[in-house]
């Protein structure tokens, strides 16, 4: 297939931002000579939907060099980099995206990179999932498994496998501890930090930060905001979690109240309309919206736009909204993924953890799919263990082990 991307001609620059972050991902420079040496997945189709950008591709050059018949296409439109694309490109990977890509692009990308039929997938927020269930069914024949990124794509693909609709196994790369501790709370709070302060060039410290949701990724942002300065205010629909919230030191509101007092608001729960028209009425003059969930429905655009007499983009990636009474209000990015759209995502480190679990978990489902059955798998324990050891290992840490007594301790109910 002939990809589908922007510009060949960008590919050097591309190159160079791929070689910058190989040289601080050590668990996957780890990972590539062992997959490369056995050519782990030779022969295999495999399509991968992430944010393409140089620490992505960075996993998508080791997974071809590897063997595999690598297709690539973007989860979002706005995180595209066109010239790591390019750079993919010109290695001999497929690509399908563009940044910028409108909503029928997009969905075309998709189905497009879906057509080689692959044996395996790499999804970021269930769309190749969704698709072949749906729409693509049909390239769906050779498919034995796959691996899911996020938060948003795991509740996904959880709501099809109880509804009985998962047709295969997909690994909740999501959910491992070697993942979400430290992607969804360290990667999403500095990057969706580094996102807004390059994008505003406004001060944190001494704001007020409206955080919506606390889960691992909101814990992040929050102690970011913290550490900038800020006073943070967390809404939550989680009693736990909430309680959670009060005991890290911050206030826990209603929106409807918070939305009274906020002067950034980043919402980051995966579920829609999260700041909606009863929250804009009363929202803070000149607040700064923006979302850290993986699709664009949290701040409700349609309300927004109803509400406004006028807009206009005053920065980039910085829509400037005037409401009827004279107050105005900001969103960025389009309310997609702020760090990723406004910004280079997460850390090239962290992602090292991230990525080298979803190689070794692609590698899992290639050799296990016959004895996993369809549904949604937890990451083996060892391979969390493995990634966590060589980070360990990458960094020049050693830790204690138990002696044989302490062993035997731990093991008997009798001492």
């Amino acid at each position: 297939m002939k990809s589908k991307i922007r510009d060949i001609n960008l590919a050097p620059m591309g190159k160079i931002k791929i070689d910058w972050v190989k040289e601080h991902m050590p668990v996957l420079n780890e990972l590539r000579e062992d997959f490369v040496q056995k050519q782990i997945f030779a022969n295999k189709k495999i399509v991968m939907c992430m944010h393409l950008e140089a620490k992505t591709a960075y996993l998508a050059r080791i997974i071809h060099e590897a063997g595999g018949d690598l297709t690539v296409v973007a989860s979002n439109p706005l995180s595209t980099q066109d010239d790591v694309v390019a750079a993919l490109v010109e290695e001999g990977i497929t690509a399908f995206a563009w940044h910028g890509a409108t909503d029928s692009e997009y969905q075309d990308h998709i189905k497009s990179a879906l057509a080689c039929e692959p044996d395996l997938i790499i999804d970021d927020g269930g769309d190749l999932v969704a698709t072949l269930h749906t729409s693509c069914k049909e390239y769906a024949n050779n498919l034995i498994g796959g691996t899911e990124e996020t938060t948003t794509g795991v509740l996904r693909l959880k709501s099809m496998a109880k509804e009985g609709e998962l047709n295969f196994p997909v690994i909740a790369v999501n959910d491992a501890f070697s993942k979400y501790l430290f992607d969804n709370r360290y990667g999403t709070g500095q990057s969706v930090w580094d996102g807004i302060m390059r994008t505003t060039n406004l001060v944190v410290a001494g704001k007020t930060v409206v955080v919506n949701g606390y889960g691992w990724c909101g814990k992040g942002i929050a102690m970011r905001a913290k550490g900038l300065g800020a006073k943070v205010i967390v809404t939550e629909i989680d009693t736990i979690k909430a309680n959670e919230a009060i005991m890290d030191g911050f206030s826990v509101m209603p929106m409807i109240e918070a939305a009274k007092f906020g002067d950034f608001f980043v919402t980051v729960t995966g579920n829609k309309d999260v700041i909606r028209k009863e929250h804009l009425e009363v929202i803070k003059d000149k607040a700064i919206m923006c979302n850290a969930g993986h699709f664009d429905v949290e701040i409700s655009k349609k309300d927004l736009n109803s509400l406004a007499v006028k807009s206009r983009l005053v920065r980039d990636n910085v829509q400037e909204f005037t409401l009827e009474d004279g107050r105005i209000v900001y969103l960025l990015a389009e309310g997609r993924l702020v760090n990723l759209a406004s910004g280079d995502g997460h850390p090239a480190e962290i992602m090292d953890m991230s990525f080298a679990l979803q190689a070794l978990s692609l590698r899992y489902v290639l050799e296990n799919h016959d004895k996993m059955g369809s549904g949604v798998h937890d990451v083996p324990d060892n391979l969390d263990e493995r990634v966590a050891a060589l980070r360990l290992k990458a960094l020049g840490i050693e830790i204690d082990t138990l002696t044989p007594e302490q062993e035997k301790y731990l093991n008997s109910w009798q001492e």
